[in-house]
């Protein structure tokens, strides 16, 4: 954003009514303006019809010989019950192998499908049946599958244990990342003591709370929790599997308007400590050498900041230039990061490559998104965030895409020449 819309966004971002309002005018504006060519800063392969999802995982295997990925299988609009989408593979250059069909799934996070911690022949997917959330995981040496008795978010890096919540909580307070399911969620209920974190013990098929809403919004009560409705999301476990961070946010009559704040614990609930942020924590990443990274607000400014181990000490921010909301991935082997931009006035976003320790960001993807997917309101949240995700060797970016008019998966190699 430049300096007048961020301004102008700073205070009307209270308003999320407004806010929305606001920005179809403007888009809406420059929409007379002829398009300009989508740039990429490397040669690319793009897959229309295939979608990933969320930036916090990789769709690439270990090994790199294989890519996860979606396939739609519905038009354009938000996931009714009975509707699936497919799961499946490619494997080197070979054709997508559909191995199942997903009915847990949204436009963001998919069916959270990720590999089990560095396997790079088992993998794991959330699905539903008769409205139940519930986990597979697949073996493609053995095309067999194993049921996990409930759904997963995230796994941990030596695949042994998974993240829960409610994804009817969560959909019901953030629509378009939850399920329309029925798996305990108390909707009726501000923060119940029944519900909340949880860990799942992939091996024995077994799950315990962590902690329930009812605690955490006990733990450093702040006036904004009184009366708000609370759920936990966007989980994920540290590069060394000790500790699990999370969100915790709260919101009231407007899914739109939410307050949060990150966590971090260990496995079992000790050593919880909570960040300095004021407010506002959006998106955020773990990496082992410079631990984690979050678009978040610090003592009042917005920005992308490094926030090291998991007590979260000492937050610095990094890139000012890049004042709008990104998903982040690190680029392993490196001191840089890739982030994302929401669509700009002209409907294009991008990506950049950032330097931690310069702050200088590299634009590298810069693609237009067109308006019929603009999401019309959080309960039609379709729209297809960029989401760029790094393979494990830092050679492959892979990031979702709308820029030919489909949901499409775009795969370039950055190591490559310009």
């Amino acid at each position: 954003m430049n300096q007048i819309e961020k301004k102008i966004y700073d205070i009307v971002k209270r308003n999320p009514r407004l806010k929305l309002a606001m920005r179809n005018i403007y888009q809406s504006i420059f929409d007379l303006i002829p398009d300009k060519e989508n740039y990429f800063a490397y040669p690319q392969t793009i897959r229309e019809g295939y979608f990933f999802g969320f930036h916090d995982r990789s769709p690439f295997s270990a090994d790199e010989q294989y890519l996860l990925a979606h396939k739609v299988l519905i038009p354009l609009h938000m996931p009714q019950k009975g509707e699936g989408v497919g799961i499946g593979f490619w494997k080197d250059n070979e054709e997508y192998t559909q191995i199942d069909v997903s009915y847990g799934w949204n436009y963001h996070k998919g069916c959270r499908l990720q590999w089990l911690g560095s396997s790079s022949d088992c993998f794991a997917y959330n699905t539903m049946e008769n409205e139940i959330p519930f986990a597979y995981l697949y073996s493609i040496s053995k095309k067999k599958k194993s049921k996990i008795d409930y759904p997963i978010d995230t796994i941990s890096p030596d695949g042994k244990y998974a993240t829960s919540f409610s994804y009817e909580r969560l959909n019901e307070m953030m629509p378009g990342y939850g399920y329309c399911c029925k798996d305990g969620g108390y909707l009726d209920s501000c923060a119940p003591s029944d519900t909340g974190l949880y860990l799942v013990d992939l091996k024995n098929n077994s799950r315990k709370l962590i902690y329930s809403l009812e605690q955490l919004f006990q733990i450093q009560p702040v006036p904004s929790m009184t009366g708000a409705k609370h759920y936990v999301t966007h989980t994920q476990f540290s590069p060394d599997g000790q500790y699990i961070s999370f969100l915790h946010r709260w919101t009231f009559d407007d899914p739109n308007k939410r307050y949060t704040r990150m966590l971090t614990c260990r496995l079992d609930g000790s050593n919880l400590c909570i960040s300095p942020t004021s407010g506002m924590v959006s998106h955020y990443v773990w990496d082992e050498p410079h631990g984690l990274l979050a678009y978040c607000q610090v003592d009042g400014i917005d920005g992308h900041y490094l926030l090291g181990n998991h007590e979260m000490k000492n937050p610095r921010r990094v890139a000012p230039e890049l004042n709008s909301d990104g998903h982040q991935s690190y680029i392993t082997g490196s001191d840089s990061f890739v982030t994302d931009t929401y669509p700009d006035r002209r409907r294009y976003a991008k990506i950049y490559r950032v330097d931690l320790n310069s702050g200088q960001a590299e634009k590298i993807v810069e693609v237009k998104s067109p308006k019929q997917y603009q999401s019309p309101d959080c309960y039609h949240h379709w729209a297809c965030d960029l989401h760029p995700r790094v393979s494990p060797s830092g050679k492959w970016l892979c990031f979702d895409t709308v820029c030919t008019g489909k949901r499409a998966l775009c795969i370039m190699n950055i190591e490559g020449p310009n």
